[in-house]
């Protein structure tokens, strides 16, 4: 694909802005966020030239104007008339769209969310990486095609894919598969905390399953709101399979029990080719990790996944690789052929 170099404004300059900003940077953008101490660090990363104020956007000569600030600023955005009168195409990267999507005034005006982020906030986070691979949702409601075509170019761009979704069906599938994990990581912690010393305990599928707990809540508490009516609709269909399981186990139906596992097992399969792990034993000194990296690079594997577990009090950790089923043995060679402790 060609690169375009029409010039982009970004309105927001936290984590997602400026990773778009590093991600677009043959674009020059131009940036802008109500923290001076945010907009300071985008520009100094390289993401962004500063401009003064969001009037200074929308009256500079950029192509696309991107709106990547939270929900709330996002929706006094597009409900401002003067501003609608001084741009052309524009697009936001909030978690929800339907509220969006019902209030815009800009005329040329596409709705976009990137399935990307990271548990910490802000510029100094941002990576131009952040979007390769993943999904970027791109919705047609209301916009002409020649618009959604070009921003689906622009995604296509920073290394995402772009998929296209009615606003509807995007707040109804963030719900089940962002915002409620979000919840139901924080209310896992708070349950495994309600109990004596289950956090000394605590493995490597609670740790997948609680990382997004980590994240800021501020963000959190705005898509949350926004997409109220999906999320909590999503949560009681929750509610009803756990009560499903829990009667399910409490009635000794055990063969209900396992068509939930069984079905979900399938399903999780699809998301990802199948993996073998390969866990190796890192001592606390100097050069353990570059070790692991001559291991990679001897071996010719594909590596598809790491996690690092640390010791809860120091003296090292364990490090699990994924690679491909294939790959199993040549990785172990590769790991014990530099002497590093491999775990049966």
């Amino acid at each position: 694909m060609t690169r375009s170099s029409g010039r982009i404004g970004i309105a927001g300059t936290g984590l997602i802005g400026a990773s778009i900003g590093l991600a677009l940077e043959h674009r020059r953008p131009l940036g802008w966020d109500p923290d001076p101490a945010a907009l300071g660090a985008a520009a100094a990363a390289g993401a962004v030239e500063p401009v003064a104020g969001y009037g200074d956007l929308l009256t500079a000569a950029v192509d696309v104007l991107v709106l990547a600030g939270p929900p709330r600023a996002i929706l006094a955005q597009v409900t401002d008339a003067q501003a609608a009168d001084h741009i052309g195409l524009v697009i936001d990267v909030a978690g929800v769209k339907a509220p969006i999507l019902a209030v815009n005034r800009f005329p040329r005006f596409v709705g976009t969310h990137p399935m990307a982020g990271r548990e910490t906030s802000g510029p100094a986070a941002a990576s131009g990486s952040l979007f390769r691979g993943g999904a970027w949702v791109v919705v047609p409601d209301g916009a002409a095609a020649a618009d959604v075509a070009t921003v689906e170019s622009i995604v296509a761009e920073t290394g995402a894919r772009p998929i296209r979704m009615r606003g509807a069906d995007h707040d109804s599938a963030v719900a089940a598969i962002s915002h409620v994990p979000q919840l139901l990581a924080s209310t896992l912690m708070n349950e495994a905390m309600a109990r004596t010393q289950a956090l000394d305990l605590v493995a490597g599928s609670f740790r997948d399953l609680t990382r997004v707990a980590a994240s800021e809540p501020g963000l959190w508490l705005e898509v949350l709101d926004a997409n109220r009516s999906e999320v909590v609709s999503v949560l009681r269909e929750y509610v009803d399979r756990l009560d499903h399981v829990a009667s399910a186990l409490d009635g000794r139906r055990i063969d209900d029990v396992a068509r939930v596992l069984d079905t979900a097992r399938a399903a999780r399969r699809t998301l990802a080719a199948p993996t073998a792990a390969v866990q190796v034993a890192l001592a606390d000194r100097p050069g353990e990790l570059a070790r692991v990296g001559r291991a990679f690079e001897a071996s010719g594997v594909d590596v598809r996944d790491l996690q690092l577990r640390h010791a809860p009090h120091g003296g090292g950790g364990v490090l699990t690789v994924s690679v491909r089923t294939d790959d199993k043995e040549a990785m172990l060679a590769a790991m014990e052929a530099e002497g590093l402790l491999v775990l049966d």
